[in-house]
């Protein structure tokens, strides 16, 4: 039995679409924001400092964990790394 042969096409299409990340909702998007400028105290600088370290961190994450996993395994879909802009 081939590959990705079991199951309806309507529920390939939900899995693949299921594995996209939803769009927060914009009352959830002010609620994070003012959340994150309240843990920086009210400084919005270092807030974005902030956000920028964790980014920096969540890439590096990212990034060890596609070098640990096979290219068999994830059938190349993680392939080159993105080159960030600086």
């Amino acid at each position: 039995m081939p590959i990705g042969s079991c199951g309806t096409n309507e529920e390939h299409e939900s899995m693949s679409a299921a594995s996209e990340p939803a769009a927060p909702a914009d009352g959830d998007l002010e609620l994070a924001a003012d959340q994150a400028i309240e843990a920086c105290g009210g400084d919005p600088r270092e807030t974005v400092k902030a956000l920028l370290i964790a980014i920096d961190f969540l890439e590096a994450e990212a990034n060890e964990l596609r070098a640990a996993v096979s290219k068999g395994y994830s059938r190349g879909r993680h392939g080159a790394q993105r080159e960030r802009k600086e």
